[in-house]
């Protein structure tokens, strides 16, 4: 990465500097503006699709962005970062508004300590989300210092190899921050289907479902909490949910909509309350916490 930023003080230098050049009379007067500071734990293998998932929020959420993509395997211990702003048109051609990217490297030791890299880069007095892609480091330095910064974590179970392990991991993080998990987000058109078969599922022992294993299994925890007692999950493997059934009777949603990954992160930073059905279904897989 040619021409990279190595210090904090830098990267803060060179924002100030954008920010002056965006000040600069121009064609569209420009306007920065924040209204979270987003951070994204961006792992190798998640790059492409985290790009692509970002590149679609700027719009709907301009904020200060901080990408963090850990290289825990390189020999050196250093930082390498790259700031940008990122301007889209606002009011027809009156005024662009723009949203700060700052991108880091943390290279070998460094990405085992990222809070002391992030905490001086945060927007003071604004919400702070940390979307965490892929597998959660349960435990992890990294991990652990970046949920004590951030206000909300943002997951997709679905991205990890096993779910319900990975649930009960996370029902001792919900004591320390509010939780938003996309792949419960995929669920609620299907939980509402399930809902409408009421009062037949009160009986209810099967859930039937075609899809990944991580909504899959959360159908089925969600109502058996619901109906407090345990329900046998009937799982065929699926990309997405394509089938579910309660007992043979399959739950139909009265909506459809395919949401794109932008969609479902967008929805996500909206929200600022706790789920507590979500939470009291994730608790459900904890045997200390259920």
């Amino acid at each position: 990465m040619a021409g990279a930023l190595s210090t904090i003080r830098e990267i803060e230098r060179e924002l100030g500097r954008l920010r002056d050049e965006a000040g600069e009379p121009g064609a569209h007067p420009k306007l920065r503006t924040s209204v979270m500071t987003l951070m994204a734990w961006v792992p190798e293998r998640w790059v492409d699709a985290a790009s692509e998932t970002l590149s679609g929020l700027a719009e709907r959420h301009p904020s200060r962005t901080i990408l963090l993509f850990p290289l825990p395997r390189e020999d050196r211990d250093a930082l390498e970062a790259e700031v940008d702003l990122r301007c889209f048109l606002r009011g027809g051609v009156e005024r662009e508004v723009c949203s700060e990217v700052i991108s880091i490297r943390l290279c070998g030791r460094r990405a085992a300590a990222p809070a002391s890299v992030v905490e001086p880069l945060l927007v003071p007095d604004l919400p702070v989300f940390l979307r965490w892609r892929g597998e959660c480091a349960w435990g992890a330095t990294e991990l652990e210092e970046l949920v004590d910064v951030a206000q909300r974590l943002v997951v997709d179970s679905s991205e990890w190899s096993d779910p319900e392990s990975g649930y009960e991991h996370l029902a001792e993080v919900l004591e320390r921050v509010v939780v938003s998990d996309i792949a419960w987000a995929r669920t609620e058109r299907w939980r509402e289907a399930i809902a409408s078969l009421w009062p037949a599922v009160a009986d209810a022992s099967t859930l039937r479902v075609a899809g990944p294993q991580a909504e899959s299994a959360l159908l089925t925890r969600w109502l058996s909490v619901r109906l407090g007692r345990a329900l046998e999950l009937d799982h065929e493997p699926a990309g997405e949910i394509e089938f579910v059934a309660v007992d043979g009777s399959e739950a139909v949603p009265a909506r459809y909509e395919r949401l794109s990954a932008s969609d479902l992160l967008s929805e996500q930073l909206e929200i600022f309350g706790r789920d507590h059905v979500y939470e009291e279904t994730v608790r459900s897989f904890s045997p200390v916490l259920s």
